[in-house]
């Protein structure tokens, strides 16, 4: 049995968003394919994701010089209790499917803060006198993202930074395999956005049946 970390980060559902509504698709099918798997749905816009604060930065300095979890102030002990509590989630997971838009050339903020709170070194990655080195090598991830205009190639590609972010990033973490799925070109091609979506859908169905 695998446990999949279905991390979404978008304000709508699948009935308004093209990422969503093929990230739905994906999971459905992946569920039917896997009924033994464990599926853990974090909608970030839902859950309580703290940001690397004043408050977190003093409570992790307070623990490495020796002080215990209950001497933080209640705020610390929030922040910083909540954040282990991602980062271990995550590591714990066998598998990950991002799931956002691209707005202004990345991802929304949200998932930024996610990211930071699980990029944890001696977690996720280590340091040593070689340079940093990844943890997680036994995982999966898959990057669903909606994109209006076109960015797979083209004049646009290098100004698309959620994938790349997300790729760089798993490959720290020393995930091996990392793939995206991008439904793209519906905002251009207004006419063409139903085509988009299905196509878009049905390449998630697909994928599902190989994650």
């Amino acid at each position: 049995m695998s446990q999949v970390l279905y991390i979404t980060a978008h304000p709508h559902d699948e009935t308004a968003s093209f990422s969503m509504a093929a990230a739905t698709a994906f999971i459905d099918t992946y569920k039917q394919e896997n009924p033994q798997d464990e599926i853990i749905h974090l909608d970030l816009y839902k859950e309580h994701i703290p940001y690397i604060d004043a408050d977190v930065f003093q409570g992790w300095g307070k623990l490495q010089s020796g002080k215990d979890f209950e001497e933080l102030s209640e705020e610390e002990k929030s922040k910083v209790g909540r954040l282990s509590e991602l980062s271990e989630q995550f590591i714990a997971a066998d598998k990950y499917v991002f799931v956002t838009p691209l707005w202004n050339f990345s991802f929304p903020p949200i998932m930024k803060a996610y990211i930071d709170s699980v990029a944890v070194a001696g977690k996720a990655f280590r340091y040593t006198e070689h340079g940093p080195v990844g943890l997680l090598t036994d995982k999966k991830a898959l990057h669903i993202q909606a994109r209006g205009g076109f960015y797979s190639e083209g004049p646009a590609a290098s100004m698309e930074m959620g994938h790349r972010y997300l790729d760089i990033v798993m490959s720290f973490f020393g995930v091996p395999s990392f793939e995206g799925l991008f439904i793209e070109g519906h905002a251009a091609l207004p006419d063409k956005a139903e085509e988009i979506k299905q196509d878009g859908i049905a390449r998630a169905r697909d994928l599902a049946h190989t994650f």
